[in-house]
């Protein structure tokens, strides 16, 4: 027989209704050690001078910037990155309504402020944080190790603009031009007789831009006015008038925005197309995007740039040049890998004297048995300096044929010396160490080579194992944390300038949590 339970159930105490005699104080409801309180701490003590320089004063009141500082970088921390969405917490959440003092900036004074009263500054500010955690003993400007990621830009992705489209177009409509010139001036006695054969560009020694062309029009204008033209010049006239100059307005305007990049997005024209690794296809597809640079040490975002280009071998000189800037000086130790490996950042890295742990592209593949054995890689030649020639594991000669030149986009000169074979038709070797037709040919850099046996004796010490085996514990973490904890994939902002100011907020917020938890 199955007994009935007859205890009562209670519960706490609920009411709609419920009174106090005096409010709450957030004070109160704010944990002594909360992550709200360091970034309140920590900005009270930053210099924010620049900052409150940027208010002339005058009309009605603003909303005090170091409250607004406060809030963005506390809602960065906690992953609130839409100005509307901050504005909501600061109404509705306690810990917003705390550091605001119950302040209530609506979305378009916070989009304003972080946008334009930020713009310019975000170093600075990042700087001071930086001072701080100098002072905390946190940083010590010693290790520092450097990685680069993508990240999307705020651009729709099939807006694209090609640099080499761009260019091809306006050769061929630069010969389009001439040619129906060309038509025009013929179909002009009065114009043969003036200019004879010359071609647009002869005329004036200059090339053919849209100024050129507005010129060349006003003066055919001039001199068919009045006079009755036949079908086909008031044709030409009108196509070259009303199409071509038009488009070749249109190229000029999309070369001065390229400024040497490859690609850049009409919605986003700072955003460069580059290869995404994290493409939900796995394909690695061309999306609108940045280059974010940042250097760590104790995973502490130190410093980071933004830039348009993908790859990271140019980006270490002007990277650590910004750093220099900010800080007043470098850290002694600079770790990268091996997409940083160059004969110009070796040289840059001993001339700042700083101990280089850089990779370069071929570093691990030298520490294997496959290294070891293939007898026709380069680095198992014999060179001889008097007849100037090396000598291939068959004893064959590969002999000095010429001096490559190269300009880096730092306008670090490099020369490449080629040295190759003329006895390969004889050699039983020949399938295993080249399928050139001409035999083998090498090119090589002497001074890359003595920069990179000395990167080779830094990784390979007990120092360069060790600060190796921290990188991704380092750098790669923090991006880890950022991009997949925090969501950060792809910009709001548009304009490498924004772009800025949000990459720097996110580092900010990324430190003051580190702060928080040392």
């Amino acid at each position: 027989m199955k007994r009935k339970n007859n205890t009562q159930v209670t519960f706490k105490e609920y009411s709609m209704n419920q009174q106090f005699l005096l409010p709450p104080s957030l004070e109160e409801l704010i944990p002594e050690n909360h992550l709200v309180r360091v970034i309140n701490s920590a900005i009270e003590r930053m210099n924010i001078d620049p900052l409150l320089k940027r208010y002339k004063g005058g009309g009605t009141s603003s909303y005090h910037p170091g409250m607004m500082l406060k809030v963005l970088v506390y809602a960065y921390t906690q992953r609130i990155y839409s100005s509307r969405m901050i504005a909501k917490a600061l109404r509705e959440n306690i810990h917003f309504m705390w550091i605001s003092g119950k302040n209530t900036p609506d979305f378009r004074t916070i989009n304003r402020f972080r946008s334009s009263v930020l713009k310019g500054l975000i170093e600075e500010i990042f700087s001071s944080v930086i001072t701080l955690m100098l002072d905390a003993g946190l940083v010590k400007l010693e290790n520092y190790f450097l990685d680069g990621t993508k990240i999307e830009a705020n651009a729709n992705k099939y807006s694209w603009v090609w640099g080499k489209s761009t260019g091809k177009n306006k050769q061929k409509l630069q010969g389009q031009i001439r040619d129906l010139i060309d038509h025009i001036d013929k179909e002009n006695e009065e114009e043969n007789t003036k200019y004879g054969d010359k071609d647009l560009e002869e005329l004036g020694s200059k090339p053919i831009d849209h100024d050129l062309i507005e010129r060349r029009m006003k003066e055919l204008n001039e001199r068919l006015a009045g006079k009755n033209t036949d079908k086909e010049t008031k044709k030409a006239v009108k196509k070259l008038t009303e199409d071509y100059l038009p488009r070749l307005k249109k190229y000029e305007e999309q070369e001065k925005i390229l400024a040497g990049r490859n690609s850049y997005s009409k919605t986003d024209t700072d955003a460069t197309f580059m290869r995404m690794k994290e493409d939900h296809m796995k394909n690695g597809q061309l999306k609108p995007g940045y280059n974010v640079q940042i250097g760590t040490e104790n995973q502490i975002i130190v410093g980071f740039s933004i830039h348009q280009k993908a790859t990271d071998t140019g980006l270490l000189i002007p990277h650590l040049e910004g750093l220099e800037k900010q800080l007043g000086k470098l850290p002694a130790n600079i770790v990268a890998d091996a997409g940083y490996g160059s004969e110009e950042n070796y040289e840059y890295l001993e001339e700042k004297q700083c101990n280089g742990y850089v990779k370069y592209n071929n570093f691990h593949f030298e520490q294997t048995k496959k290294f070891q054995k293939n007898r026709f890689i380069i680095e198992h030649f014999r060179y001889e300096q008097k007849p100037d020639q090396y000598i291939c594991p068959e004893g064959k000669r590969l002999h000095f044929k010429d001096i490559e030149k190269h300009i880096s986009a730092n306008e670090y000169r490099t020369e490449r010396r080629v040295y190759q074979c003329n006895e390969c038709n004889t050699c039983s070797c020949r399938e295993a160490c080249t399928t050139s037709k001409t035999g083998r040919t090498i090119q090589l850099s002497f001074r890359l080579n003595e920069l990179r046996q000395q990167a080779r004796n830094n990784l390979l010490s007990e120092t360069g194992k060790r600060m190796r085996s921290k990188r991704p514990v380092e750098v790669e973490s923090v991006f880890g944390r950022l991009k997949n904890n925090w969501g950060v994939r792809r910009f709001l902002l548009r304009g490498v300038e924004k772009v800025k100011i949000e990459w720097g907020l996110l580092s900010i917020a990324h430190n003051m949590t580190k702060m928080a938890t040392a």
